[in-house]
């Protein structure tokens, strides 16, 4: 089993950045992919970012592209979100996702979900 802890989100005013981080602990963190999703009130969870096990592959929802970075430290069990440029419409529920096959984009796709972080932008 695996288990995903992420840090405390925080207020942020447009403009702004913020750096999220999602620690994992159980099995072997540099075995799988790790994503990074968000879920707005009233919307269904997006996909935001994912790193595959290596860090050498990163993709990102066009949505964030430019400005938010995931990377991974597998010495750590940690993986990253760093969000720049932040705007009001990333206020979001963030949470960090781990898969064991692939470097996927869709929420069924994961195995393992963190408990989720409030990101809050304002204006």
């Amino acid at each position: 089993q695996v288990q995903l802890v992420e840090s405390v989100g925080g207020l942020v005013q447009a403009g702004g950045s913020l750096r999220l981080s999602c620690a994992a602990s159980g099995r072997t963190f540099s075995s799988y992919a790790m994503g990074w999703f968000r879920q707005a009130p009233g919307k269904e969870r997006e996909f935001v970012a994912v790193i595959s096990w290596s860090g050498g592959n990163t993709y990102y929802a066009d949505s964030v592209k430019a400005r938010f970075t995931i990377s991974r430290d597998n010495a750590k069990n940690t993986v990253y979100l760093q969000m720049n440029s932040l705007k009001p419409e990333d206020t979001a529920v963030y949470y960090c996702a781990g898969a064991l096959t692939g470097i996927p984009g869709l929420v069924d796709e994961y195995d393992y979900w963190g408990q989720g972080t409030q990101v809050t932008v304002s204006s």
